[in-house]
Order: C-alpha cells, then sequence, then structure tokens
C-alpha cells in the first residue's frame, strides 16, 4: 500500500514540480539573457557548476523519476494478474525502492564523471 502511495505522490510531484520549472526556464529564455541569467543562477554556480539548490532538485527529481518509473512496472505486473504473493509482493516493493536509489547513483556518477572528466 505504501508503495503505491508514493507511487502517485511521485506522479504529481513529477507533473506539478516539472511542469513549474520547465515554464519557469521557458519563460525565462524568452525574456532574454538576464531572464534566463536569474533562473540559471539559482541552481547553478558562476562557474557554471550545480549548487546546493541545483544538486538537490536534480537529484531529487532524479530519484522521484527512478521510483516512479520502477513502481509504474510493478503496477504493470500486479494489473496483469502476477506477483499477488504476499511475500513476492513485498520483495517486489522493497526493489522498488532500492532500484531507485541505485539507479539515481549510477545516474549522477556517470553525468559527473563527463562532467569533470
Amino acid at each position: 500500500m505504501a508503495v503505491s502511495i508514493v507511487h502517485r505522490v511521485c506522479g504529481s510531484g513529477l507533473a506539478t514540480v516539472g511542469a513549474i520549472l520547465l515554464v519557469w526556464w521557458l519563460v525565462a529564455l524568452s525574456n532574454g539573457a538576464e531572464a534566463y541569467a536569474r533562473f540559471a543562477g539559482l541552481f547553478t554556480k558562476e562557474s557554471g557548476d550545480l549548487n546546493f539548490l541545483g544538486y538537490l532538485f536534480g537529484i531529487g527529481l532524479t530519484f522521484v523519476l527512478f521510483q516512479h518509473m520502477a513502481s509504474g512496472v510493478r503496477h504493470f505486473f500486479l494489473d496483469a494478474g502476477d506477483n499477488f504473493e504476499l511475500k513476492a509482493n513485498k520483495a517486489s516493493a522493497y526493489a522498488t525502492f532500492v532500484f531507485s536509489v541505485l539507479a539515481t547513483i549510477a545516474f549522477w556518477f556517470v553525468i559527473l564523471e563527463k562532467l569533470n572528466g
């Protein structure tokens, strides 16, 4: 049950936060270099590297995306009539969290390696 609730919260969060950031980015982009610099300045340092807020939003949204995706795949199997045994169901619920943490770490490892490498 908790994974189902987390799935819905992640989906709503992705839609809401993602849409707000996308619209904000597009408005800043269309209003010229100064407006875009203000937007980018919230998430990056002068050097172009991410600041704390940039990492917070980036890693947070990445984790939420992977969690929502893993939970969606789990729900797909449940909708198909599989994985209703209590032990397997519980294991797949935990697996969604393990996957999302590992995928987030791997994703950001690759991103940071490419930026610093």
